[in-house]
């Protein structure tokens, strides 16, 4: 199953181990880690009760874009709500999701530190968040159960899969993407159209725009082609 669980800034090392051992028992095995406080350590095996393997062969990275580099789709956890507007999923429609894009490529659920969960920045790299309904009067999950409980319905929705439908090119990966963004702001800029001084929300906007269009990698090169036409034609013209 193409599916990583990615840890962003995990303060306790327990919880690294208590992830891993939830992902085995739901037949997960694809783990990363960003820039954990503690790890190697002694808790996190302990509480990973016979899933070391996956501690063993956990990627650990600086950042989120290195751990979701190679992915096409990224789900987000988040409880809170944010000021711009994200495509949002419940935990069991996420799952049913993640399980649909893992047939185009690799995929990730990403979940953030503890104590305040993923920073706006980190959701930019997201196509979108992954809520689990909860209480409202104690919204409140520990990290290992969310993971937990995204991993249970990965797993039943794995046994009712469908037959995915087979893109005519491969869906454009994270880091494909992040070069598209940086090259559209350094346009954008260019233009004038963009106020790097005072950049607003509109890059996390057009982010928005082109995660709901979902671009292969065919398309991406158009844009990226436009891109290039556009910053030629300005060169020649100065």
């Amino acid at each position: 199953m193409s599916i990583r669980i990615v840890l962003v800034g995990t303060t306790h090392p327990g919880n690294i181990g208590a992830v891993a051992r939830a992902m085995k028992n739901m037949g997960l095995s694809d783990l990363a880690l960003v820039d954990p406080r503690c790890f190697p350590h002694e808790e996190a095996t302990a509480r990973a009760s016979g899933a070391h393997d996956l501690l063993e062969n956990a990627i650990r990275v600086e950042t989120l874009p290195e751990a979701i580099a190679d992915c096409v789709y990224i789900a987000g956890a988040s409880a809170r709500p944010r000021s711009i507007n994200w495509p949002c999923l419940d935990c069991k429609d996420a799952a049913a999701r993640l399980l649909e894009e893992s047939a185009h490529g690799k995929v990730a659920a990403v979940f953030g530190p503890e104590k305040t969960g993923l920073s706006n920045s980190d959701l930019d790299h997201c196509d979108t968040l992954l809520t689990i309904p909860t209480h409202p009067n104690f919204s409140s999950l520990n990290l290992a159960m969310a993971v937990q409980v995204l991993a249970y319905e990965i797993r039943a929705a794995q046994a009712e899969k469908r037959p995915a439908y087979e893109a005519d090119a491969p869906l454009a990966t994270s880091a494909e993407l992040e070069l598209f963004y940086g090259h559209l702001e350094r346009t954008l800029t260019d233009l004038q159209f963009l106020d790097p001084d005072n950049p607003r929300y509109l890059m996390r906007r057009l982010r928005r725009l082109f995660v709901r269009a979902r671009p292969d990698q065919n398309e991406l090169n158009i844009l990226r082609g436009i891109l290039t036409s556009v910053d030629r034609s300005r060169e020649e013209s100065s």
